[in-house]
């Protein structure tokens, strides 16, 4: 996009904010929890009546089932004067609760912006159609836009996974417009691994015979270090035990105890080295019985030749994060979301989206 150009859409918008922060309102104040499909399917139609409203009806629209998640929302509109596609990608699910708006509304005191789902990434979404809005307002040729909107990202992308992979293959260019914390165009992404660690041991009373147990939690206690020592900060990878739950009273021997775990990597080598380590662990007290069950969700995405010639294209790398310029946002809030990002993703036999040449989910026992 010419310089002239990139400009004039930054100043149209600029111009219209306070229209923008009304749509980022309106998408916030629908709540979209990644494992309330109910919820999803509810605030799908008044999302895409809100895409139609800013952009006018697409050329195509299909609807993918997303089964037990959100369903999938495919729209293409046509471009002027420019041939191919360019795939817009975000998601529509959040990792707040139900009920959160209540006490958590979109707030706005002076530059900054508070309310769940805003960063991630309902904002992705209003940044998108006004890029597109200005490039028809004012004329601009571009390509044909596919924007494609999910409902599992929180939670691992299980339905939506094939359906970008697909959208990606076809298209020239592929964008994804989640914000990124100081407004900063992303051109990586860190892989993730997901990890559930289950010990089985043997219940018994803590006071009467404490002796005849086998700790779950005592022992699933002991492994979590080995876990976490795991990460190499030095290349990038880092590793995090998000819940830890077991045991049924305080004065039983736990009987049962769970962990899951992420972890994040930059290297492609680092993952099969987390793996293997992962899959090597043994309990401590022969008593007890380990199940590790993997997911190799998603694989390091690092830049090459042609993401430096794509961001190369727009002048100071801006153009699709303007907004994070005039308005910034935080995500924090006293209370933390209750609901786990991968709640209902346990799994030892992959992500259902995997491509071809991804190993599946693995589960071993001990």
């Amino acid at each position: 996009m010419p310089t002239t150009h990139a400009a004039a859409v930054r100043n149209l918008v600029a111009a219209r904010l306070d229209d923008v922060l009304a749509d980022l309102d309106l998408l916030v104040s629908l709540e979209t929890p990644s494992q309330r499909r109910d919820l999803l399917r509810a605030a799908l139609p008044q999302i895409e009546a809100y895409l139609v409203g800013r952009l006018g009806e697409p050329a195509r629209r299909v609807q993918h089932d997303g089964g037990e998640f959100g369903d999938v929302l495919d729209l293409t509109w046509t471009g002027s004067g420019a041939a191919g596609e360019v795939l817009s990608l975000a998601h529509y699910d959040t990792v707040w609760p139900e009920g959160t708006l209540a006490g958590w509304p979109l707030r706005r005191d002076g530059d900054v912006l508070t309310g769940p789902g805003v960063l991630d990434m309902k904002l992705g979404i209003v940044q998108t159609v006004w890029a597109l809005l200005a490039l028809l307002e004012l004329g601009v040729p571009h390509p044909d836009l596919r924007l494609m909107l999910t409902a599992d990202e929180e939670i691992g992308s299980r339905a939506g996974r094939p359906h970008l992979e697909a959208a990606a293959r076809e298209a020239l260019v592929t964008l994804v417009t989640e914000p990124s914390a100081d407004g900063a165009v992303k051109t990586r992404r860190k892989g993730m691994v997901f990890a559930d660690l289950v010990v089985n041991g043997v219940e018994a009373h803590a006071g009467l015979d404490p002796d005849t147990g086998a700790s779950a939690v005592h022992e699933l206690a002991t492994l979590v270090p080995e876990v976490v020592a795991l990460a190499e900060s030095g290349r990038g990878t880092t590793v995090n035990v998000g819940t830890f739950t077991g045991g049924t009273g305080r004065n039983v021997v736990a009987g049962h105890a769970t962990c899951a775990v992420d972890v994040r990597i930059q290297e492609p080598a680092e993952e099969d080295r987390v793996v293997a380590a992962l899959e090597a662990l043994r309990p401590h007290d022969p008593r007890c019985r380990l199940e590790v069950a993997i997911d190799r969700n998603r694989p390091p995405m690092n830049p090459g030749e042609h993401t430096a010639r794509l961001v190369g294209l727009a002048p100071g790398s801006r153009v699709l994060t303007w907004v994070s310029r005039s308005v910034r946002w935080r995500s924090a809030v006293p209370a933390t979301p209750t609901s786990s990002p991968r709640s209902g993703c346990r799994s030892s036999t992959g992500s259902a989206g995997s491509a071809p040449d991804r190993t599946p989910g693995t589960s071993t026992c001990w």
